[in-house]
């Protein structure tokens, strides 16, 4: 009886399923899918209402987006395209398989552009615009370890020599090569932006898409349909910045942006998700945060067999496998597949029978099949309304047989021997023969070829080739000194920190009827601490939709005003993606012809030490403007405790080649600097961009000296001389930064113990630094020729006395400069990690205020027999120093 009864309830469910599936498929035929769409979320919604919990539906199935009715022809000749797909692999294998012949251990990568051939030139071949008259290019972020394959495809194309392809990795050769990845800093007209530190390119490349909206919102450029594109490996999705700010893409409607990433299922050292499935991770994530998801799977060997898999049997077992069985598919026997994929239920194995092992090992992922792959990238290009991903299924070191297809050492595979590169050219068609083989030689076919014509007739109808950089800005007339006139003159005794110095600077920049429109302020939601509020209802805050809401604050002046033409980039809690607003404003000069200025303003401790990478990035990319360290220095920030007070930015920043680096203690310090950046990098464009850190501590301004505009560019100045100059114990003061003020009362503190004392401003220990070592490299190199002397030991050749140097960073700025100086200098500064107080404690627990800069001072002397030891003793309890205290640099 309770058989009879399940029998009947199961029969009442199934015809009840049968008249909804009947229904939907009248309402899909009557009304098409939009209408479809609607009914499933009113009935979605109303079984919410009832009560009943639908699960999210993150994933679709496991098989590709586009059905095969929806898929657009072809519209190039596919066989040419294979045979030039085919060159491009074999030129791209060869120039790393000889690099590796030439010198043992020089690396590069085969197995990244074998799985993503077919992605990148059905890309150059279809949808990569390149800049012309008419339009504007297409912007790629390429792969950093695919770049064997932009470079072969420019030597088919006549842009890279032979050489310099032999050269790849060798670039110091005299006859000059290639470098081993993306670098717009070796390859200034080729490459546009370095990738190959993984997970940047996505970040760049989202906030470049966001940026180039920006331009448009406010006027300064013209819409274009530029697409921006970024190629990414599945297993670089790790890294937090690839998918950290796919969400903002989504907010700010970016249908302009188009990730596609090379699923090949492999990282560096094995499976990127052996035990589950990378793709329909990804997919759940992107899903979520509101892109559209374009699968590509399966080619078309598969499309008959999905279409006769009328129980859904073969989509479930697409389902079950996971990446780690994909993986051994791959490199396996047909009959291993028909064993283990195909032999688990008997309808799958009648759905092959007709197929001999042969055709079941060759079957093809989407990755590797063009017309998948160009059906993804046209509903991509023709999508509106968010970004797109495509999550392109491909395998690793495709191509390469018994030498790494497929393989976890694939990754690391820089050698083939003669058989595999015999199995090489003769998989993909190579007309190469077999004496010639064992050489890996170049190929490239005759002018007159069908393969060169089409190359060349493609990307002429997209109007040029990529990748591509192109410079093409015009020198800017920026604002001359009497601009900057009011911040030499002081503040009298008006107090002002050096952030408010800047934000005046700024203030006035924006105003500027010339230049203001093309600064470009950004602010990773700190403004109101950086007192940068004012701004906001100045020149507003960009949003690509506008102020859909009533701010909170609407009936203050300062309220948060956001607006379609906003000037501020205003990001929100991320460094990292700021600074990648930074870098798309300050190479803007060579992606757009447009030179617009930078200013992003940070809290300096979560600057370099966070987004270091970026920054890094930014300087092999040219950019331009100015990063701006606020509440900077370890004892500058009050309260704030280990975790926010910077000792070690001005330090950090000696990595970067082209970045310049100042510490400066004055708004006239600042004036100076900023002017003479924006003349060096936007009249001159010169391919440097600028560091300053600024601090929140209130003191009273001076007046600008006469005669020091060259020192504070050059890194150092006397600001203020000895009213004593003959007395009989001298010395030289150094401080840069608030500890200058310091500097400044030890003097006075000095004068009780009839020491006399000079002081010196120190904008740049970096300049310093670096003319100092130039100086000596050209001295050496020119034995013959009279010495040049370094800058420092100029300013202090005949500077009496001891030399001090205080600084609120680490002791290592001073040592880094201690050579030039005429005697030993004195270093304080502030090794350690922080401490949560007040200004005064801070410097006094690291030892940099005006007492332990006397007391240094009179240690020095004492040092030179030029003064008694009991009168250091004498000093330590005149100035309350407790000579027992804890040492800071390593409590």
């Amino acid at each position: 009886m309770a058989e009879n009864k399940a029998q009947t309830i199961e029969d009442i469910e199934a015809q009840e399923t049968r008249e909804w599936l009947e229904s939907l498929d009248y309402v899909l035929q009557q009304g098409g899918p939009q209408r479809t769409v609607r009914l499933l979320d009113r009935l979605r919604l109303h079984a919410q209402k009832a009560g009943v919990s639908l699960p999210y539906p993150a994933n679709t199935p496991y098989i590709n987006t586009i059905p095969v009715e929806q898929e657009t022809s072809f519209p190039g000749s596919q066989e040419i395209e294979r045979r030039i797909r085919s060159l491009v692999r074999w030129n791209a294998m060869a120039m790393v398989v000889r690099a590796n012949r030439e010198e043992e251990g020089i690396g590069g990568h085969i197995s990244t552009f074998s799985s993503a051939a077919t992605l990148y030139e059905i890309g150059f071949n279809h949808f990569f615009r390149a800049r012309n008259e008419e339009q504007e290019a297409d912007i790629v972020y390429f792969q950093g370890h695919a770049s064997p394959g932009p470079y072969a495809r420019a030597f088919l194309e006549g842009r890279l020599s032979e050489q310099q392809l032999e050269n790849f990795r060798r670039e110091l050769k005299p006859e000059g090569g290639l470098p081993s990845y993306p670098h717009p800093w070796l390859m200034p007209d080729f490459w546009e932006f370095p990738t190959v530190s993984m997970g940047l390119g996505p970040i760049m490349a989202i906030y470049q898409a966001r940026f180039n909206s920006y331009l448009e919102d406010r006027g300064l450029k013209k819409p274009s349909g530029q697409k921006v594109w970024a190629f990414i490996g599945d297993g670089e999705t790790d890294e937090p910045e690839t998918l950290g700010a796919i969400s903002l893409a989504v907010r700010e409607r970016l249908d302009n942006l188009i990730f596609v990433v090379n699923c090949n299922l492999q990282r560096l050292d094995g499976p990127v998700r052996g035990n589950g499935k990378i793709i329909q991770e990804l997919e759940a994530i992107f899903r979520g945060a509101g892109w559209n998801v374009i699968k590509v799977i399966w080619g078309r060997d598969w499309d008959p067999l999905l279409a006769k898999d009328y129980e859904g049997v073969l989509v479930r077992r697409m389902e079950q496998a996971v990446d780690g069985d994909y993986q051994k598919y791959a490199v396996e026997s047909g009959s291993y597949i028909r064993k283990h994929f195909f032999g688990t239920d008997p309808r799958l194995q009648e759905m092959v029978k007709h197929l001999s092992d042969e055709q079941l090992r060759r079957l093809r992922t989407g990755g590797h099949d063009p017309e998948k792959v160009y059906a993804a990238y046209k509903a991509a290009v023709e999508h509106q309304g968010s970004p797109t991903v495509i999550l392109a299924r491909t395998i690793k070191g495709y191509g390469l047989g018994e030498a790494g297809e497929g393989k976890n050492i694939t990754h690391q595979q820089k050698k083939l021997n003669e058989q595999e590169l015999r199995d090489f050219r003769t998989r993909f068609g190579i007309p190469i023969s077999d004496n010639q083989v064992a050489q890996a030689p170049f190929y490239k076919p005759p002018e007159e070829s069908p393969e060169f014509k089409y190359l060349h007739e493609r990307r002429q109808a997209l109007g040029g080739y990529l990748p591509a950089r192109q410079v093409r800005d015009e020198s800017l007339q920026v604002p001359s000194e009497e601009f900057f006139a009011e911040f030499h003159a002081g503040t009298g005794e008006r107090t002002m920190a050096t952030t408010m110095a800047y934000v005046r600077v700024l203030t006035k920049l924006l105003r500027d009827p010339e230049i203001g429109k093309l600064i470009v302020p950004i602010i990773p939601d700190e403004a109101r601490t950086f007192g940068m509020e004012s701004l906001f209802r100045q020149v507003g805050i960009y949003s690509h939709v506008g102020q859909l809401y009533e701010p909170v604050d609407s009936s203050t002046l300062l309220y948060y005003k956001e607006a379609t033409d906003g000037q501020i980039l205003e990001e929100g809690i991320t460094e990292a993606g700021s600074m990648s607003s930074f870098i798309a404003a300050g190479t803007a000069y060579a992606t757009h012809g447009i030179s617009t200025i930078p200013f992003f303003t940070f809290y300096s401790m979560f600057g370099f030490q966070r987004i270091g990478d970026l920054i890094w990035a930014a300087g092999d990319m040219r950019c331009r403007g100015f990063l701006v360290g606020a509440t900077a220095g370890r004892t500058t920030l009050a309260g704030e405790g280990l975790q926010h007070q910077d000792g070690q930015s001005q330090v950090l920043a000696y990595s970067v080649p082209n970045l310049k680096v100042y510490d400066p203690a004055y708004a006239y310090e600042i004036a100076v600097i900023i002017q003479d950046g924006m003349r060096r990098m936007y009249q001159q464009q010169e391919d440097i961009f600028y560091y300053l850190t600024v601090t929140n501590e209130l003191y009273p301004m001076p007046e600008m000296p006469d005669g020091v505009r060259e020192g504070i560019l050059k890194g150092m100045y006397r600001l203020k001389t000895t009213a004593n100059p003959d007395a009989k114990l001298r010395a030289q003061l150094f401080g840069s930064g608030a500890i200058l003020n310091e500097v400044l009362k030890a003097q006075a503190l000095l004068e009780d113990y009839q020491v006399a004392a000079d002081i010196w401003s120190i904008t740049s220990y970096k300049e310093l630094y670096l003319d100092g070592h130039s100086v000596e490299r050209w001295n050496m190199l020119h034995p013959l020729e009279s010495p040049r002397v370094p800058y420092v030991k100029q300013c202090l050749e005949e500077a009496p006395g001891v030399f001090v140097a205080a600084s609120d960073y680490l002791k290592v700025l001073p040592d880094s400069i201690y050579r030039w100086f005429p005697r030993p200098v004195v270093a304080l500064g502030t090794d350690g990690f922080g401490r949560s107080d007040g200004r005064r404690a801070l410097r006094d627990f690291f030892e940099v205020d005006a007492r332990f800069i006397t007391l240094a001072t009179l240690a020095a002397l004492a040092r030179e027999k030029k003064l008694e030891p009991g009168v250091v003793q004498q000093a330590i309890q005149d100035l309350k120093i407790d000579p027992e205290k804890v040492n800071p640099m390593i409590s």
